[in-house]
């Protein structure tokens, strides 16, 4: 009774929501009526005034009995205690509801009997039966022998739930055949009327014409009945009743309603097409069109809805998610009904994607070449190299390391190390030039994700050459000593070729570049070198003055940065 009322039907409609994968269930509860409620009158007790003239067969309308129950349960009929002048009739209004009416089997009597006391008892179709009762007291009057008439037993009519306070509602008739104060008519509402209904209708005694004074709304009250009274001013007082019928139209003053049946959740961004993310349903106050709701989503992101059922929709992807370029969307959603003018409103959802490691590192660039100088201090860094990953987390975390390779048969290992953390590499030991002038390291910067992704940068090392290494004389050979003994004919002339010497140096570029010069000679007049070949020539010609055993030091000097020398002795007979 409290669910449904006097619906025949009585579903309590349940959603259940399961998550991981979300999903939602209907379920239905039908609440079955038993026989809990007896029929009951408003008031235990009725007084009627009936004129000791009335005729006989004249109706008089009684108060309808309630039963909460409803089916077999509700009110199925009205028994009249036994007495002497009246008898029950049940008449059938509008919408299959019955009254009962008292209808006068004999004149009455005001000198035999002024008051007849009666009993109404109302009775259910339940098993057991259950009942209810009214006391009706009858006060027999003296003539006012026409009480006034309507024009209409019902009158029907409809008002907009927007309608104005103070718009006229209906203004019946009705008319007394009696003359005088007998004939006056005054109009009231009954005197059962429930407050509600005063509320919202005023009537005027004098012309009957019943006004709206208080605020309709059809979500709350669809239909009054109102039991309204025309009594005129005889002695005794007569009355005549009538029923106005108000029903209520809709108007659109309701917008719809977006509510969330399960909190969005994060979705991964690998997720597949049609992954549910949320469960949203619509609700819309008005009737008829006016509470039918459509939902739309703003254009250009990546979710649709998807029908259920009864105004329940669920929110689920449809195309890929790249959290890289979106991490987050609010994703609106707008409820409009099919009012005229329609109503609507707007919702945001905010759903966030969470990050999957489809990234793999990527260094700044995908080779790097390093110039180092030999004999550098072991320990010292190399070069540092960098890479980004556009994941999030332990899918962003990077850890460098070296590749296994091999240096001239030797592991790349025992040359450099990286720092796992910040890419930096650093020597193991001094390189020599003239042993090792390039090499090459594969770099690999692996993410924390899992399964981790990695990607690899090619470093090439070159050792630039430094000039530690002095000229070393090849001609004369070492193997003939430090001195070099050369013969020549007195009789050479200026230009004559006594010797070449000849100078390597194990260095490069300008390291390398060998220059010749006499640094010490018994007769400087005499000899010279060339400064680039070493040869060695007589600069004029020998005289019978010259000494037969002449000696000259020569210096080998590189181009370097300091300079390296040696020397060379040439003895000349």
């Amino acid at each position: 009774e409290a669910l449904c009322g006097q619906s025949a039907s009585c579903v309590l409609p349940l959603q259940v929501v399961i998550e991981d994968p979300l999903q939602l269930h209907r379920i239905e509860v039908e609440i079955r009526d038993m026989n809990d409620n007896s029929p009951s009158f408003l008031s235990n007790e009725l007084s009627l005034k009936i004129a000791e003239l009335a005729l006989v067969g004249t109706r008089f309308l009684l108060e309808s009995a309630t039963d909460p129950d409803v089916g077999s349960n509700s009110l199925k009929s009205y028994t009249l205690s036994k007495n002497e002048c009246c008898s029950l009739k049940i008449k059938e209004i509008e919408g299959g509801k019955t009254v009962p009416e008292l209808v006068l089997e004999k004149p009455l009597d005001r000198e035999k009997k002024a008051v007849h006391k009666i009993l109404l008892t109302a009775l259910d179709g339940g098993s057991p039966v259950r009942s209810g009762t009214s006391q009706i007291t009858i006060n027999v009057l003296d003539t006012n022998d026409n009480f006034p008439v309507f024009e209409k037993n019902i009158y029907k009519v409809t008002l907009c739930e927007k309608s104005l306070k103070g718009a006229i509602v209906i203004k019946p008739k009705a008319t007394d055949a009696d003359e005088g104060l007998n004939g006056e008519i005054e109009f009231s509402f009954g005197s059962r009327t429930p407050d509600y209904v005063l509320s919202i209708f005023d009537i005027n005694p004098l012309t009957g014409e019943i006004t709206l004074k208080g605020d309709l709304d059809y979500e709350t009250t669809k239909s009054y009945d109102i039991d309204v009274i025309a009594k005129d001013k005889g002695s005794p007082e007569m009355e005549g009743h009538c029923r106005v019928q108000v029903d209520i139209t809709d108007f659109n003053d309701n917008a719809p309603e977006i509510v969330f049946t399960s909190q969005p959740k994060p979705v991964r961004e690998d997720a597949p097409s049609g992954t549910v993310v949320a469960l949203i349903s619509a609700r819309d106050l008005d009737s008829g069109d006016n509470g039918k709701v459509t939902l739309e989503l703003t254009k250009g992101s990546p979710f649709n809805l998807k029908p259920s059922f009864s105004n329940n929709y669920a929110l689920v992807t449809s195309a890929v998610l790249d959290r890289e370029n979106f991490s987050e969307y609010n994703v609106e959603i707008t409820a409009t009904d099919s009012g005229s003018p329609p109503l609507s409103s707007k919702k945001s959802i905010p759903v966030s994607i969470t990050d999957v490691n489809d990234n793999p590192p990527i260094f700044t660039q995908p080779s790097y070449n390093v110039y180092l100088k030999e004999n550098g201090v072991p320990g010292s860094i190399l070069y540092s190299v960098s890479a980004s990953d556009l994941d999030f987390g332990e899918n962003a975390k990077i850890s460098y390391s070296i590749l296994d390779s091999k240096v001239q048969d030797v592991s790349v290992s025992s040359y450099v190390y990286i720092n796992s953390d910040n890419g930096s590499i650093y020597s193991m030991h001094s390189f020599d030039y003239e042993k090792l002038k390039v090499f090459q390291i594969q770099v690999q910067a692996k993410d924390q994700g899992s399964p981790s992704l990695s990607s690899n940068a090619t470093v090439h090392v070159f050792v630039l050459d430094q000039n530690d290494n002095a000229p070393a004389v090849i001609y004369p050979s070492s193997a003939m000593g430090s001195l070099s003994h050369q013969r020549m004919p007195r009789s050479a002339k200026a230009g004559h070729l006594v010797t070449k010497v000849t100078a390597v140096d194990a260095d490069s570029g300008h390291n390398a570049w060998i220059s010749y010069k006499v640094a010490e000679a018994t007769d400087a007049s005499l000899f010279t070198v060339n400064l680039y070949t070493g040869e060695v020539r007589t600069k004029r010609a020998v005289s019978e003055q010259d000494d037969s055993s002449q000696r000259l030091l020569i210096e080998i000097r590189d181009d370097g940065e300091p300079v390296q020398s040696s020397t060379v002795t040439v003895s000349i007979l």
